[in-house]
């Protein structure tokens, strides 16, 4: 996993696509003004109430779009110290969606819809579960809660919330 790890930072990121590899809270945040172009940011994260050992079913109690415009999301690697592969997201809608699992777990999640997939990795698990092609249809996916979606603040609705 640690080769895989510094294979993937060391590689050149793709045709537009914007990759970094974060070893520090002060790189990530580096990174990601300069990126977005502004201090001014939303972060977000899934946040769940409690570990459940096995999947569930969830229903969705409410949906709030909280951005539509570029943004970035970090994942947290596999890897013997702190390091997050950040990468752009591209032109997207975020939306907190609250639900309530079976066993009354509660979770703020956060979605990432994709709106333009063309310049998308065509391998990318989400085009090989959805049989779709990059540029072909919009796609959304919950992001874990180690992973965090950062946006300028300005494109978000409701700040205040967060």
């Amino acid at each position: 996993m640690i080769e895989k790890i510094v294979k993937l930072c060391e590689e050149p990121a793709g045709t537009r696509e914007t990759r970094y590899c974060a070893t520090s809270l002060e790189s990530m945040v580096d990174f990601i003004s300069s990126h977005l172009g502004t201090n001014n940011i939303l972060a977000m994260s899934t946040e769940v109430e409690k570990e459940t050992p096995e999947a569930q079913t969830y229903i969705i109690e409410e949906v709030k779009e909280k951005t539509n415009g570029k943004g970035i999301v970090c994942h947290k690697a596999a890897y013997p110290y702190a390091v997050h592969v950040c990468h752009d997201f591209g032109n997207s809608r975020t939306f907190k969606v609250s639900m309530v699992g079976a066993d009354g777990t509660k979770v703020n999640a956060v979605s990432i819809c994709h709106e333009n997939t063309a310049a998308m990795n065509p391998k990318a698990l989400p085009f090989q579960l959805l049989n779709i092609k990059p540029g072909g249809k919009p796609f959304c996916h919950f992001i874990l809660d180690d992973q965090v979606a950062v946006v300028p603040a300005q494109d978000a609705t409701q700040v205040a919330e967060n």
